[in-house]
């Protein structure tokens, strides 16, 4: 369970695709943050709202509080990329949503991917060299791309110019945002 006011006044991006969130891992990580003190933002490529799933099935809608083509990395400490089966794919395909999460990289700042969520970050080249853990569906084309693929339930990889977090599955969530919201809170107290 993370620390109450961990992450006071943090500011965490949650960049999903407007549609195939694994709604799970939207909403649990969302609420570790708030639970830590954090303000999360919904971050997606069109205004209105982005689709939750239940694996396959529509969930939830949740509000988008900023575009892609918007959002800019000086503007918040941290990024989130949930997963599912559409999602992370819609995703990688935006263009703004691939050069903000680039430019969070370059800035130092801590990034955590649950699941397949991991898989936007191919698109920028951003796990060569890399320690990652993600669905074992995704392993290939995590390896193909530079990473080292492990089998655990979260990853936290240090070696690189941030500190990446990923985690395996929507089973293992309590322990990804359990590292997530410790690592952020390292962050936060440098920042």
């Amino acid at each position: 369970m993370p620390v109450i006011d961990e992450l006071v006044g943090m500011r965490v991006a949650f960049v999903v695709a407007n549609e195939g969130i694994e709604e799970v891992e939207l909403v649990e990580t969302w609420q570790a943050i708030v639970e830590a003190g954090g303000r999360p933002a919904l971050i997606a490529p069109r205004a209105g709202h982005a689709q939750t799933m239940h694996y396959l099935k529509p969930a939830e809608p949740f509000p988008v509080d900023q575009i892609t083509e918007r959002a800019r990395a000086d503007d918040y400490d941290a990024v989130v990329l949930p997963g599912g089966m559409v999602n992370p794919d819609l995703l990688r395909t935006d263009a703004p949503a691939v050069d903000f999460v680039m430019a969070m990289f370059e800035k130092g700042k801590p990034v955590a991917a649950t699941c397949r969520g991991a898989r936007t970050l191919i698109d920028g080249d951003l796990v060569t060299g890399r320690t990652v853990t993600s669905e074992p569906a995704i392993q290939t084309d995590l390896r193909n791309a530079g990473a080292t693929w492990v089998d655990e339930q979260v990853m936290v990889c240090r070696n690189g110019i941030n500190v990446l977090i990923t985690g395996r599955a929507p089973a293992d969530l309590k322990a990804f945002c359990r590292e997530m919201t410790h690592i952020f809170g390292e962050r936060h107290l440098v920042a």
